[in-house]
């Protein structure tokens, strides 16, 4: 049994003991993303001792994180989510193991990830690996910790505990491409998915300990304008599970598609291209990006007919650019594609090479 000091006002309430925290210490959890919600959860879960806990995150930290990411801090800047995360969290409980990951959740990947942990959090921003993530977990029999923020608002619920009802059960199908915006394209206050996380962190230990009313077919909604918490209760969709069960394989959604040819990063441009810049982002987003010469905003597809450079599409996350580009190539475009990193990438890469050129003008 357990007798740490460290966990002490965890072994004093009688819901948990030394034998709950004990339970806690032999845990394993996957936090799948690094980000506003993984943040918070993590720190709550290392403190709290959870024996194992994995890191999953290929993004970088950009300062526009920083205002809710609060692992991190001005020195992380450019580093990887995943690996910056675990330095500081090894600092807070070095009792715990924790695994970084600086590589994306995929289709070949997520078994054999997920079969490792006992418990999967879901911190992402994106639905295709949201369903990456519900569908694993089914096949893999792990409980989904599921968290999400929209500008002051958040949800919360508990997928696959229990045999209870999965996130395909609530939201059977995904969302076209576009068709709803994240916190990138629509901001967020930094406290909500602070409050999030950390409400995904306790739900994660109630699991662990088999404590309360886990939000297991109940959807949590928070508004911190006006203070409204709403509980929706839902009910297992047999045949939803079914289609994953039977099938032994993840349901694709149209996240990934034949479009993915027309993705190109900056890594892959040189200096020597010309490139005809087209920004299909509103005029009040920022930033506003003010080093690429040939940048072109919000002109019509008709009007790029014929043109001879290569024409790179971009806006804050890559959905909008990549719909912008589907119409572009229906017109008969096919020198076009789409930025996979966003603006605020894009903004540093072109200063970095407005940089370069001077340098080298010297």
């Amino acid at each position: 049994m357990i007798m740490n000091e460290r966990y002490l006002r965890h072994i004093q309430l009688s819901q948990v003991g030394s034998a709950g925290q004990e339970k806690i210490r032999k845990s394993k959890l996957l936090v799948v993303g690094a980000g506003g919600l993984g943040c918070p959860a993590l720190q709550y879960l290392v403190a709290a001792g959870v024996g194992t806990i994995g890191i999953m995150d290929s993004d970088l930290i950009s300062v526009s994180n920083l205002h809710r990411q609060i692992i991190f801090n001005e020195e992380d800047l450019g580093e990887n989510k995943a690996l910056r995360a675990k330095k500081h969290l090894q600092r807070l409980n070095s009792e715990v193991k924790i695994n970084a990951f600086s590589f994306d959740l995929t289709h070949e990947n997520a078994k054999k990830y997920f079969d490792e942990y006992d418990i999967v959090l879901d911190g992402t921003d994106n639905f295709y690996t949201r369903y990456l993530i519900s569908d694993q977990c089914i096949l893999s029999n792990k409980v989904m910790i599921y968290g999400a923020v929209h500008k002051f608002e958040g949800q919360i619920s508990v997928f696959n505990y229990q045999n209870g009802p999965s996130y395909r059960c609530l939201f059977p199908i995904s969302p076209k491409i576009g068709e709803i915006q994240n916190c990138t394209e629509l901001g967020v206050l930094g406290i909500v998915p602070g409050i999030v996380g950390i409400y995904q962190a306790a739900e994660a230990i109630k699991v662990i300990l088999g404590l309360g009313n886990v939000l297991s077919g109940k959807l949590l909604c928070l508004n911190l304008l006006n203070h409204q918490n709403t509980i929706l209760k839902f009910k297992k969709n047999k045949s939803e599970i079914e289609k994953i069960k039977k099938g032994g394989k993840i349901i694709p959604i149209d996240n990934k598609d034949c479009y993915i040819n027309y993705e190109i990063s900056l890594s892959q441009l040189s200096n020597e291209e010309k490139i005809k810049w087209i920004d299909v982002r509103k005029r009040d987003e920022l930033p506003r990006i003010r080093h690429l010469n040939s940048l072109t905003e919000t002109v019509s597809i008709e009007s790029l007919i014929g043109t001879k450079e290569k024409i790179i599409v971009f806006c804050q996350t890559g959905i909008r650019s990549k719909e912008f580009v589907k119409e572009m190539i229906k017109k008969g475009i096919e020198n076009c594609f789409f930025l996979k990193e966003g603006a605020e990438k894009l903004d540093k890469w072109g200063l970095n090479k407005l940089n370069e050129i001077k340098h080298n003008e010297k």
